[in-house]
């Protein structure tokens, strides 16, 4: 993807070290590599502008793995034969930024997002080494495409479920582009004015600098202050700046 000459001048007059970090971008589109995803189109802009800027990035569709069903991390030990998200968890858990993407579909996001969300939901009571939830100190945000209205629903859903999971989400965390309503050209479709569109650009734009920033001063500074937030001494008993019951 061929970035604009803002973006290119950006990324040229950047004087921040990302090179320590990673991001992922789950593209929960319904169409398998390698078909056209026009959400992809949006992704590739995000992507090499981190690239430019050092951070190692992953990009996957989920659609083109088994993924089981269910809250559980590893479905296989509740009755599936086979279940692809523990190897994708790995992947999550190596992400510094993790951005999910999806086409809007009657107005939601699509069934493979609704998925992989419930995914990360089924390990997010795991615990990091300071006894927190596990995605404390990782950043999130999302990519909207479609043909009909629903980008802001759709962003509102994701990054509401994103934070209540341990994310922490920036200022202006998503970006979207949607094309006339009803049948149309598709973001990469000739014609559709979508690369192009300056809306687009900027917001995806503001939203990954807004992520690589945001990413950069956590690790920075050590994560997410442990204080009030471990789950590990909260079932112990500890209440922080409380009396323990215990010793009352």
């Amino acid at each position: 993807m061929t970035l604009n000459t803002q973006q290119e001048e950006l990324c040229a007059s950047s004087q921040w070290d990302f090179s320590d970090l990673r991001a992922l971008f789950l593209n929960c589109t319904l169409k398998r590599s390698p078909e056209l995803s026009h959400t992809q189109g949006l992704i590739d802009i995000s992507k090499a502008i981190m690239e430019k800027s050092g951070i190692t990035v992953d990009v996957l569709r989920p659609v083109d793995y088994d993924i089981a069903y269910g809250v559980w991390g590893d479905m296989t030990e509740h009755g599936w034969e086979k279940d692809d998200w523990p190897d994708i968890y790995e992947k999550v858990k190596a992400a510094h930024i993790l951005v999910i993407t999806s086409s809007i579909w009657l107005g939601e996001k699509t069934s493979v997002c609704t998925k992989v969300i419930e995914r990360l939901y089924s390990t997010s009571g795991d615990l990091n080494e300071s006894g927190q939830y596990a995605y404390y100190g990782r950043v999130g945000g999302c990519l909207i495409t479609g043909n009909e209205d629903g980008a802001k629903h759709c962003s509102m859903n994701i990054l509401y479920s994103l934070s209540h999971l341990g994310y922490v989400i920036p200022p202006q965390a998503d970006a979207a582009w949607l094309g006339e309503a009803g049948p149309g050209p598709s973001y990469l479709d000739a014609g559709s004015g979508g690369p192009e569109n300056d809306f687009t650009n900027r917001n995806t734009t503001f939203m990954t600098w807004n992520l690589m920033h945001m990413a950069r001063m956590i690790k920075d500074s050590g994560g997410i202050p442990a204080h009030g937030n471990q789950r590990s001494k909260w079932d112990a008993g500890c209440r922080f700046d409380y009396q323990n019951p215990e010793y009352r």
